[in-house]
């Protein structure tokens, strides 16, 4: 059974302990990371998630990481972090080489979600997007909203937003619910929406290989 979103953010998602390979996730991931097991019966994978939340304060997520390794090393044969560079600046991808734990390619979600390379072919064009994925879209008051106080002082909105020019959802599943949210979170940024139906990208091959 897959959390709730609010416990994903807050809390995380403890490991089952029924396979050999262990998943160190952000729990920003766990839905799509357990549809992909469920689709291709890879019951080998066990999956335990750290608070979504940790992206608010990128500077822990290294430790958390690393705590999360040290905790769960002895259990399983093998440790994947599934965790890009998520603005650590190099840093988590320097403790997982330090750790001998490999970890999924990319900057960020947004990267592996589009793919890669696909991703850094936009570079340039994109520069004033804002992205959101199916996770984000369900927490967006919890992740940009209220952090940013906008809740509080709508006038901000400009300050944050004035140099973007659209809001791209990426979308890992076809869900018109999610859709018009999306289309929402962008009308109250004032931005324009742009939806991109991306499934899951690079993630299902860095998975699969594993």
């Amino acid at each position: 059974m897959i959390p709730d979103d609010a416990t994903l953010t807050e809390t995380g998602l403890p490991p089952a302990r029924a396979g050999r390979v262990l998943l160190i996730a952000c729990g920003a991931l766990a839905r799509e990371i357990l549809d992909l097991k469920s689709a291709n019966g890879w019951d080998h994978l066990d999956l335990t998630c750290l608070p979504a939340n940790l992206h608010l304060w990128p500077d822990r997520i290294t430790e958390a990481v690393a705590e999360a390794v040290s905790k769960h090393r002895d259990a399983y044969d093998r440790l994947f972090v599934v965790y890009a560079d998520c603005g650590t600046g190099g840093l988590l991808a320097a403790k997982c080489a330090e750790l001998g734990v490999e970890m999924v390619e990319g900057p960020h979600c947004y990267a592996f979600f589009e793919g890669n390379a696909a991703f850094a072919a936009r570079a340039e064009e994109e520069i004033g997007a804002f992205y959101l994925t199916d996770f984000l879209v369900r927490q967006f008051d919890a992740f940009v909203w209220k952090p940013l106080g906008l809740d509080r002082h709508p006038a901000l909105r400009e300050m944050y937003f004035g140099n973007y020019d659209r809001l791209v959802y990426q979308a890992q599943t076809d869900d018109a619910a999610l859709d018009a949210k999306a289309a929402d979170c962008a009308a109250r940024l004032g931005l324009r929406y742009e939806r991109r139906l991306t499934g899951y990208g690079d993630l299902a091959p860095a998975l699969a290989r594993l």
